[in-house]
C-alpha cells in the first residue's frame, strides 16, 4: 500500500523559522490531513516494527536537504501513526528526495512489516 500525502507547508520547515504558536497551528492541521487520508486508505497493521519508507517528492527543482525534508514531515508522521493506533516509535524510518519534481508535491509513503528471524518483509494489506 502506498499512500500520497501532500507536500508539508513550508512553515513547517526548520529553516522557516515560524512563531512557534503560528507554526503549531500549522502543524495540527497538517497532521490532521495526513491522518484522515491515512484512515482512507484502511490499512490492516500487522504486530511488531513497521518500516516507513518515505520518498520526498518535491514541488519544484529547488534544491533541498532531506534532513529538512523529515524534519518538516514529523507532524505527518504523527499523523500516520494515530490514524493507525499505534505509537510511532515502531517505525524506523527509510526516506530519500526524488530527483523530478510534480505540481505541488507530494510525499510518497509506503509501510511494511520489519524483516526479523520470525517474519519476512511484507507490505501491509488494505481492505
Amino acid at each position: 500500500m502506498t499512500l500520497e500525502l501532500p507536500w508539508p507547508p513550508k512553515e513547517l520547515s526548520p529553516n522557516a523559522r515560524t512563531h512557534w504558536a503560528r507554526k503549531n497551528k500549522i502543524a495540527q492541521r497538517y497532521k490532521g490531513e495526513c491522518r484522515l487520508l491515512t484512515i482512507h486508505a484502511r490499512m490492516q497493521v500487522p504486530e511488531g516494527p513497521l518500516v516507513l519508507d518515505i520518498e520526498f517528492v518535491p514541488p519544484n527543482k529547488q534544491r533541498r536537504d532531506d534532513d529538512n525534508c523529515l524534519a518538516a514531515f514529523k507532524s505527518g508522521r504523527d499523523g500516520i501513526a494515530a490514524a493507525l493506533s499505534i505509537d510511532d516509535s515502531r517505525f524506523s524510518t527509510r526516506f530519500r528526495l526524488a530527483d523530478d519534481p510534480v505540481k505541488g508535491g507530494m510525499v510518497r509513503v509506503r509501510l511494511y512489516a520489519e524483516a526479523n528471524e520470525k517474519t519476512t518483509a511484507g507490505e501491509l494489506a488494505c481492505e
